[in-house]
């Protein structure tokens, strides 16, 4: 079977709360990418590449790839670091 990551995506730069970046994403790896000869567009014979299955937990999507035996690398989400300022910091350095 094809090989599948699992993943949280990123929040774009035009968010910024954390709305969607709840649920985990199974998307399969492009296999052979091949350049058009009349466009110049990257494309692919493989249809699964355009298929991204939305789950809300890691393990529900975990045993959905386990189900229908797809092999899966599991990258798990960077934790956020956030830095307290303060508008008072500004002055009293």
């Amino acid at each position: 079977m094809k090989k599948a990551k699992i993943y949280i995506p990123n929040k774009s730069a035009m968010q910024s709360g954390l709305g969607k970046s709840i649920k985990w994403i199974l998307e399969f790896e492009t296999k052979d990418p091949t350049k058009n000869p009349l466009m110049g567009w990257e494309s692919s014979s493989d249809t699964l590449s355009e298929l991204k299955l939305e789950f809300s937990s890691k393990a529900s999507a975990i045993d959905y790839a386990k189900k229908k035996r797809i092999d899966y690398e599991l990258i798990e989400p960077k934790k956020r670091k956030i830095v307290k300022k303060s508008y008072a910091d500004n002055f009293l350095k």
